[in-house]
């Protein structure tokens, strides 16, 4: 299904190669047939929970042999951007989980406590399942004095097995909520992770397929850097949805199985 002139992928992984790391598939067999087409991937996740090693071994676990540079996630993407902005030894306080944490230490950046949070010179927050109320509250006093507000990714919901469950964007709208702030976004469908995607593959956009299970990250981040797309129906959006999005998706399948054909 996927055409000829199709030399790289840009893979999505929450709704396209798992749901909470329950596989989408025979993955082993997957990426046998990928790899015998010659055709390179990477994963682009605006899941910034992980880092890039703890995602190959979870894939390592599921047959799918990889290394962390074809690992783009948004936690990555987001203190890339800092690091442009903000000189190393800066004071941080985060909302998220090792991925964004381990990320912003490696930019060289203080990762500030609850208790010393409002030190800090800018806020980061990206998905976090032991959110708080208390964590919630020191960064709202952050965004109302006026530091900077920075996120990784704005999906609403995260796909279980059990179905959608609250994902970073809706912690994210407590914030703005209560600030009127929106923060600035790293990951999709902003086209940062695609660009840094495109640039470890080494291909062009034209012949770089974006899979995704998302219309509104996945599919408007490849759309917005040029690249064909393909939804896979596997995670959240539907196919009602899909025939009703503009502009049109290049290809649509069940799930990434029936894509690769």
């Amino acid at each position: 299904m996927i055409p000829s002139h199709i030399k790289a992928l840009i893979l999505d992984m929450d709704g396209v190669i798992w749901r909470s790391d329950t596989p989408i598939g025979n993955l082993p067999d997957i990426f046998r047939r990928i790899e015998d087409r010659g055709i390179k991937y990477v994963f682009a996740t605006n899941n910034g929970s992980k880092t890039p090693d703890q995602y190959v071994s979870t894939l390592a676990s599921l047959g799918v042999s990889v290394d962390n540079s074809q690992v783009v996630t948004s936690a990555l993407g987001v203190a890339h951007m800092l690091a442009q902005k903000f000189p190393r030894g800066s004071k941080v306080f985060m909302i998220g989980e090792d991925g964004i944490y381990k990320a912003l230490q490696e930019k060289g950046f203080e990762v500030l406590s609850i208790e010393n949070a409002q030190e800090a010179q800018f806020f980061v927050i990206g998905i976090d399942r032991q959110i708080s109320f208390e964590k919630m509250r020191e960064a709202t006093l952050l965004v109302r004095r006026g530091i900077p507000f920075y996120a990784t990714n704005p999906d609403k919901t995260f796909p279980t097995p059990r179905g959608e469950i609250p994902g970073a964007g809706a912690w994210i709208s407590v914030i703005t909520t209560a600030t009127d702030v929106e923060p600035i976004f790293a990951g999709k469908p902003f086209p940062y992770l695609m660009e840094l995607s495109l640039e470890r593959l080494g291909t062009k956009k034209e012949e770089t397929l974006v899979i995704g299970d998302r219309l509104e990250t996945d599919i408007a981040a490849g759309q917005a850097v040029g690249c064909p797309t393909a939804l896979v129906l596997s995670g959240v959006s539907t196919k009602e949805q899909a025939d009703e999005w503009k502009p049109k998706i290049d290809l649509i399948a069940d799930d990434l199985s029936s894509l690769i054909g």
